[in-house]
């Protein structure tokens, strides 16, 4: 029977999940956050809050990996702590519209910023969108290490970009001049309303950090290397993201931050000129293409391990015997994230579930609990949580969930009605595919 192969160590998986945060988010989110709050302070304390609930995240997820080294990342955890259903539907919708939602999303911008850089017309930007997704899932069937290479690398590149913001905003710029914020007229209440509105899209942002767990197999003593890798990346992540939002402050003020459609672009053009601009429009390209690789590598772990669970098409579960790559599966994701492409409707689905992630997130970490009461039970272990401030802080992110998903819903009932509705058609789906299950799960297990 063929295996993953283990063959991601701490560097690889700590660049995995500096890499499945940093997309294009930090490039343009902070002009949103510095629109809603207006004060320098009041925005990088919404920036320190956000790390401080990645972070919580990131020691959950990696007691869970520490618990559950296992291919498949949060729908194993859903599974054995909720049951199959709900697991299901989180794999559903990662297929669905989620993960390829957002290759095709993350493609696109891709290649904008490469027609932009080349001189190219601007028709060259789907071909070049589903070339790229062609080529990493090429990358990423012929092993685990090729992928993981090529995340390392643009990893590195972004990490490099956002340092040579950060250098040329500290070094280069007196600080700007900053307008008094006026005391707003409801108070501390709108003041709070304020920060809360500014808050979800930078958790936002800083989600990604649990794709790692999707490649758990394939890392080197993950019960070790997966909680390091998580805290490690996550950390390095926050302090990106806190010093990018400075130099942005320093650069263009709070004001100016939050008028800003581009604020990279801006800060750049104001230190460099032109030459500053380019420089980051070819940082936001490695991003982007880093982004997109990481997703290509990590999600068709989630459809191999449903398929062999015998809840999906049973050839997703079988590896490659030389690669040891769910081939099949990463085949099946990037083709439909390329139908998603060529059809342009990846960004209304995108917007339609994107607070679906994080039902499932506070999902997935309050079944912390059961996992470790089910570990008790089985094993008799008294193995304590490795979660600082257990059991409040897990409370605490499946607070922030729910206070995504709530602010989602009010802004946009219709499509988070639509979006719901899209999620639940996996219900039947599953059902379907539940009707011969026990011969399913053996079938499966075989081809696995």
């Amino acid at each position: 029977m063929t295996t993953y192969a283990r063959r991601l160590g701490l560097f690889s998986a700590t660049m995995a999940v500096v890499g499945g945060i940093i997309g294009g988010g930090i490039f343009r989110t902070p002009a949103a956050v510095a629109a809603r709050v207006e004060s320098p302070g009041m925005v990088l304390a919404v920036w320190a809050t956000g790390a401080l609930v990645a972070l919580v995240g990131a020691f959950c997820y990696g007691e869970l990996g520490r618990r559950r080294p296992s291919a498949g990342g949060g729908y194993v955890y859903l599974r054995e702590a909720w049951g199959p259903l709900p697991a299901f539907l989180y794999g559903w919708a990662l297929l669905l519209v989620i993960a390829t939602g957002a290759i095709a999303a993350v493609a696109v911008t891709f290649a904008d910023y490469m027609v932009a850089l080349t001189g190219l017309p601007t028709g060259w930007t789907l071909p070049l969108a589903v070339a790229a997704i062609v080529l990493l899932a090429a990358i990423n069937c012929a092993g685990v290490r090729p992928g993981a290479v090529t995340v390392n690398l643009f990893t590195v590149l972004k990490l490099a970009a956002l340092a040579g913001l950060i250098g040329a905003g500290f070094a280069l710029a007196a600080p700007a001049g900053s307008r008094p914020v006026p005391i707003p007229a409801g108070g501390a209440g709108q003041g709070l309303r304020a920060f809360g509105a500014a808050l979800v899209p930078v958790l936002f942002t800083y989600g990604g950090w649990q794709q790692t767990n999707f490649v758990a197999e394939e890392i080197v003593a993950p019960e070790r290397t997966l909680p390091r890798a998580l805290v490690l990346g996550v950390t390095i992540v926050a302090a990106v993201y806190l010093l990018a939002n400075l130099a942005y402050l320093r650069v263009l003020g709070a004001a100016g931050l939050a008028a800003s459609t581009a604020p990279a672009a801006d800060t750049m053009r104001d230190l460099l000129g032109p030459l500053g601009a380019t420089f980051i429009a070819a940082g936001i390209a490695a991003s982007t293409f880093g982004f997109l690789d990481l997703v290509i590598l990590v999600t068709p772990r989630v459809l191999q391990a449903m398929a062999a669970d015998g809840v999906f098409f049973p050839r997703l579960a079988a590896l490659h015997p030389r690669y040891r790559t769910p081939l099949a599966a990463i085949v099946a994701e990037s083709a439909w994230a390329i139908v998603l492409t060529l059809t342009g409707t990846f960004a209304q689905l995108v917007d339609y579930v994107s607070f679906g992630d994080w039902i499932f997130f506070g999902l997935t970490v309050a079944g912390l609990s059961r996992i470790r009461a089910a570990d008790r039970r089985r094993h008799g272990d008294a193995d304590p949580s490795s979660v600082p401030g257990y059991p409040w802080t897990p409370a605490l992110f499946v607070a922030a969930a729910a206070f995504v998903v709530v602010s989602a819903v009010l802004e946009s009932p219709l499509n988070s009605a639509i979006g719901t509705g899209l999620l639940l058609l996996g219900v039947p789906v599953y059902l379907w595919w539940r009707r011969p299950a026990a011969g399913r799960v053996g079938g499966a297990g075989e081809t696995a």
